[in-house]
């Protein structure tokens, strides 16, 4: 034995470890604040700064177009996966719809980069109650696994 008590060491440990969870913390802190951003800059013009949608998104316009359906959990954004809402972003309704879907949805290829499209997606999701959460989370498993 060294001769210091057992807690000491333990103590280090506790301290170092809530360090990392504090930095963890801010770490997860700013890249909400950076998906709000984007979001504000990118989205929020369609889809509403409290990712609250257009009215009626439900309903086609008279060109046939769809409204800008809402982020929060009234609208069925959470019912994708991880890889359907990051197609839908990156490359338009298209690409997760066959066939001709009347969407207003742009294509963000070559205007994001793809790690702003995630950093968007996080910052979206961290607005959804946890029921939400878990089912796209689900839904993300299931398409993995398939």
């Amino acid at each position: 034995m060294s001769g210091k008590p057992w807690w000491i060491g333990a103590a280090a440990v506790a301290i170092a470890a809530s360090g990392f969870f504090v930095f963890r913390a801010s770490m997860v802190a700013a890249d909400l604040r950076a998906g709000q951003t984007l979001y504000l800059a990118n989205c929020a013009s369609c889809h509403g700064v409290d990712l609250e949608g257009q009215p009626n998104w439900q309903t086609p316009l008279a060109d046939g177009r769809f409204p800008a359906p809402p982020h929060d959990e009234t609208g069925h954004t959470w019912h994708h996966s991880d890889a359907q809402l990051f197609a839908i972003v990156k490359f338009g309704m298209g690409a997760v719809v066959e066939g001709y879907y009347p969407s207003g949805m742009p294509a963000f290829s070559g205007l994001i980069s793809d790690r702003d499209i995630e950093t968007v997606l996080r910052f979206i999701k961290s607005n959804w109650p946890p029921h939400e959460r878990e089912y796209q989370r689900e839904r993300t498993r299931e398409r993995e696994q398939a």
